[in-house]
This record gives structure tokens, sequence and C-alpha cells, in this order.
């Protein structure tokens, strides 16, 4: 479903991604887990086409559905939750198409998939921060997308409603599509998820939670600061003219 060979992308000469090869098959729930700046954010917009990679590619066969994080939404703008739902049917309209009334009423059945419903015709920025985050996973549903891409959706969330989203994903996920989770709560991975991808600007590891999710590669993603080095040691060989093994 997901194929990266030697990805790499660069902020101005610095690497924010090094030389990532792995796969993802079909069908799994996989958390990103790495600490801040491992360059999660970037592989995500790299595979959506938002960020072009320095060398190497990152590519997905089906169609592609994200949900960003929260800081980057203009929370005053003067939109309802439905019309904000209702956005996710814009890529099968195309040029000079309205929104019909089966596009209202398939957004209403998503708001109330995630228990929304009643809170239809409010501004976005009257909703508390959980119900945001359901907000846009019910716009990325609309699409009916092969992968969902979500980065930090439990971010500033109650644990009530973490659970809450957690059921929604899980419920994708036993539909056969492939979800894709930026995450940082070390100790709910083996409940939330079955594949991880463990991140810190190099790949540390990537595949079933059970073969991958372990002491030593937790502490090498982490606790050492050897990757970042060693990184920004191949960046400036890389700008020297030097041969990279």
């Amino acid at each position: 479903m997901i194929r990266s060979d030697a990805l790499t992308v660069h902020h101005g000469k610095t690497a924010v991604l090094w030389n990532l090869t792995f796969q993802v098959p079909k069908g799994v729930l996989l958390g990103i887990l790495g600490p801040n700046g491992a360059g999660k954010s970037t592989m995500l917009k790299t595979l959506m086409g938002l960020i072009r990679p320095l060398s190497g590619q990152i590519e997905c066969s089906g169609k592609i559905a994200y949900v960003p994080q929260r800081e980057s939404i203009d929370w005053d703008f003067p939109i309802t939750a439905l019309e904000v739902v209702m956005m996710g049917r814009f890529g099968k309209l195309g040029f000079f198409k309205r929104l019909r009334k089966a596009d209202r009423e398939a957004a209403l059945i998503m708001l109330e998939q995630v228990g929304m419903k009643e809170l239809a015709h409010r501004q976005i920025n009257q909703l508390s921060g959980g119900q945001q985050q359901k907000l846009f996973i019910a716009r990325a549903l609309m699409q009916e997308a092969d992968v969902y891409l979500l980065d930090e959706p439990f971010a500033g969330v109650d644990l009530t409603t973490e659970k809450a989203i957690m059921e929604i994903l899980k419920r994708q996920k036993e539909a056969g599509k492939t979800l894709l989770i930026v995450h940082h709560d070390l100790p709910t991975v083996r409940e939330y998820f079955d594949w991880v991808i463990l991140l810190n600007r190099r790949l540390v590891a990537c595949g079933p939670v059970k073969e991958v999710f372990n002491r030593e590669h937790v502490q090498s993603t982490f606790r050492s600061p050897t990757l970042f080095d060693e990184v920004a040691t191949l960046t400036a060989e890389t700008y020297q003219g030097e041969v990279i093994p």
C-alpha cells in the first residue's frame, strides 16, 4: 500500500529525513513514533506530494485523506461543523458542480457516526478540542479514501475523547482501510496499533508492533542523540562532495 525507497528530504541544507526505506501493507493501523523534530509530519506531507524530496521517493497505491494538526487550522474562520464535513465531498464534484442534498445528508450521517450530529450548525470556534478533532476526522472519512493520514489527532483531547476517536479509527481498519497516525504516548502503542514506524530523521524500525516495538528500538529512537548527529554528519559530507556509503 505504501512504499518508501531511499527517501531523503532537506529543509535548506539540513536533512529532515535521511534515506528512509520501508513498506507498509494494506489494512493496518500504524503509529508513527519519534521525538519532536524527527520528521514525522514531514514524512506525511511528502507522501501527499506537498513536499518534494531531495532524492528517493515515497508513494501510495490508493487515495489519501489527511487530518492536519489542530494548530494549523484557523478556528476563527466563519464556518459550521456541517459545512466542514461537506468539504470532504469537494474532490468528487469536479469543476462548477455544487453540493447536492445527498451530500448534505451524507455529512449529517457522518457527524452522527462521530457523535456530533447535534452540533452540526455550531461554528467551529465554539467546539471543544476533542470535538474539533472528531470534526476533521469526519471530513476525512467523507472522502472515502483508501489511506488516512492523521497528524497528532490526540493532541489536546481528554482520555475519553481519545478512546472514542480510536474506536472510530479501528472501525475504519476493520473495513480494510490503512491508517497512519503520528503518536506520542508510548504506553498506549500496543493497545492502539498493529504496526509502528520508529523514526528519528533516519528509520529505526518499521513493522508489526509485536516484532519491532521493543526497548532497544525505543531507546534508539528517543534517548540517543547519535541518530541526529549521524544525519547532521551525513548532510555535511554530502554538501562537501564526499561519497556516502
